[in-house]
């Protein structure tokens, strides 16, 4: 932890710690703005085009899944 801000340092802290930091600190913008850094850096990261509209989804039929997973996955490790 920083000592004058007793914020802790975001470079060090991977990004499933950033993440429960920022969900448990939502209005601290310089902790958001980190993760959005580290997940920008993933070299496993998909990006897709901006959607027009939600029917747009279907042509995403992974990202569909993706979602799917990741809610179930979210639901069984917070219960």
């Amino acid at each position: 932890m920083d000592k004058i801000n007793k914020k802790p340092n975001f470079k060090t802290m991977n990004s499933q710690e950033l993440k429960s930091y920022i969900l448990s600190h939502r209005d601290d913008d310089e902790a958001f703005y980190a993760y959005v850094d580290k997940i920008n850096e993933r070299k496993d990261r998909v990006v897709y085009p901006p959607l027009k509209s939600l029917e747009e989804l279907e042509k995403y039929p992974e990202v569909i899944e993706q979602m799917r997973q990741d809610s179930r996955n979210n639901f069984w490790k917070n219960r």
